[in-house]
């Protein structure tokens, strides 16, 4: 009977799809953040990318760190959360320290560095800055919406 009756009450809506992505706001005890130059854009961001089906988030931040840099972390915390409203992505950003490894850019970076805050102040466009500069203040983790440009105010 129940099943007549969730049948009778026309189609079932397909529920907005969103794509999860984890990113490693790499800390160095100077201070430094990692930071790549995207080989598809030319845009400095955080490491990261797509979290696997079968993974950890916190696994998924290591191996896209270490695909990207050639740098080892360790994850402390998460940090923020942020969604690109326009693309539909959900990023999770970790705050990490680098365990080993040496940088080197790969298939997805042409360029691996370690920026001050002013530097990524200067070299990312507001939405990826803003994750980095999160990771350093200490009161996270952060949730916050932007169009792919610019950060969305949150609704009340």
């Amino acid at each position: 009977m129940l099943l007549y009756m969730s049948k009778s009450q026309g189609p079932t809506p397909t529920p907005a799809l969103h794509s999860v992505s984890v990113a490693g706001a790499v800390v160095r005890e100077d201070g430094r953040l990692l930071a790549i130059r995207r080989a598809d854009n030319g845009t400095w961001e955080l490491p990261g990318g797509v979290l696997e089906l079968d993974e950890a988030p916190e696994d998924g931040v290591k191996r896209e760190v270490w695909e990207e840099t050639g740098i080892h972390v360790e994850v402390d915390q998460l940090t923020g959360v942020y969604k690109n409203t326009t693309r539909g992505i959900v990023a999770l950003v970790f705050r990490c320290k680098p365990s080993g490894g040496t940088e080197r850019t790969s298939d997805e970076s042409t360029a691996v560095d370690w920026l001050t805050p002013e530097e990524v102040s200067e070299r990312m466009g507001e939405v990826y800055a803003v994750r980095l500069l999160d990771a350093l203040d200490g009161a996270g983790p952060h949730v916050r919406s932007h169009d792919g440009r610019r950060l969305l105010e949150a609704s009340a």
